[in-house]
């Protein structure tokens, strides 16, 4: 009795282990397996030997900058028209951008200023009359010795001053702009220069007031040669220098080069926006160049430096962001973000940054993603 009842605790002890094994290896994961994901910053193409490459290289060439500017007229070819004589404006015979010759009539005024130069031209002409009248009576007398010397003189002297008057008389009319061989008090106001009304600041029947209180009445501006003012920042003016040359393409014609030169670099920085004033000069004689048209200006320095540089067509632009396709290994390239710069005539672009000279990428980036896609 005693043996049946161990055989019956060994076969349940050995159900039991059994069931714990079994519950274990039930509960145990298989162990995993890890697949790398594929760069996806790596292209990989069937007979990459059979793709075209090219490498980096270093060249010395100017340093380039591109700023935008507004075109001004030339500060030298700019007249204000004014009038020394205040009055009213009786006729105005141009506005504002009309294209006038020199000595052309712009505008007449009547003033009282010059009604009393011309009445005091008038004065001046009678007082001299009398004094020549009186110094030939004079001399007429000291020859029959009826006059002392002194009194001769004092004659001469009279007749002297009174000249001295009509010629000072006669000088303020011309300079308020009358005749002084047709007297008129209307001022005739004429053109010092040929050019164009930049500026216009009277009307008809205005009263224009006295040079000391009043702006010009026009401006007038030779615009044959003009001016493109830039804002260059402070850490990018050791790249400009006086004498450099400059491209600038204007707005209004993106696809028309204009050569300029650099003429002036503002020795004083804005202190709102730390940038100083960088005047180019340009020929403007298709008068194409418009006071108040915006521009882009692109300055090449007269120093060369070092600059890395690939062909064009290894450069692909995406999502406004340039990208190379360098060489890692055989059938295996890199996409690579790069800082892009100019074109060069010859076919190269400049690389600011993300290659170094000696690295060799694919020629035809565009190319190479097409067939790509295809495999």
């Amino acid at each position: 009795m005693r043996t049946l009842l161990l055989s019956t605790a060994a076969v349940w002890l050995l159900a039991l282990v059994s069931g714990c094994s079994h519950d274990a290896a039930a509960d145990r994961e298989p162990p995993a397996h890890v697949v790398e994901a594929p760069d996806p910053s790596v292209v990989a193409v069937e007979h990459g030997e059979q793709v075209a490459r090219a490498k980096a290289t270093e060249r010395l060439l100017p340093n380039e900058l591109r700023v935008t500017g507004v075109v001004v007229p030339d500060v030298a070819r700019t007249v204000h028209v004014t009038s020394l004589g205040a009055g009213r404006l009786l006729e105005l015979r141009v506005r504002l951008g009309d294209q006038v010759e020199k000595g052309q009539l712009l505008l007449t005024i009547r003033s009282p200023d010059l009604t009393a130069a011309i009445a005091d031209y008038r004065k001046a002409l009678a007082d001299q009359r009398l004094s020549e009248r009186a110094l030939r009576r004079a001399r007429d007398l000291f020859r029959n010795r009826a006059l002392a010397l002194k009194d001769l003189q004092q004659a001469e002297n009279d007749a002297e001053k009174d000249a001295i008057d009509v010629e000072a008389a006669r000088e303020r009319i011309v300079l308020l702009g009358g005749d002084p061989d047709g007297l008129s008090p209307v001022i005739e106001v004429r053109a010092p220069i040929a050019g164009t009304i930049v500026e216009q600041n009277v009307a008809h029947g205005e009263a224009v007031k006295s040079l000391d209180s009043s702006s010009a009445l026009l401006t007038l501006a030779d615009l044959s040669r003009v001016w493109v003012l830039c804002d260059v920042y402070e850490n990018n003016l050791a790249d400009v220098h006086e004498g450099d040359r400059a491209e600038v393409r204007l707005n209004a014609y993106p696809d028309v080069p204009l050569a300029g030169t650099v003429g002036d670099i503002a020795r004083v920085l804005d202190p709102a926006t730390r940038t100083a004033k960088v005047r180019i000069e340009l020929d403007n004689a298709q008068g194409l160049l418009r006071p108040g048209m915006f521009a882009t200006a692109r300055f090449e320095s007269q120093v060369v430096t070092p600059h890395v540089v690939a062909p064009a067509s290894a450069v692909l632009r995406l999502q406004d962001r340039s990208w190379v396709f360098r060489v890692e290994g055989p059938g295996r390239f890199r996409r690579t973000e790069v800082q892009a710069g100019r074109v060069l005539p010859d076919g190269a672009q400049e690389i600011l940054a993300g290659l170094a000279p000696g690295d060799e990428v694919a020629l035809d980036a565009l190319a190479l993603v097409g067939t790509a896609s295809r495999t």
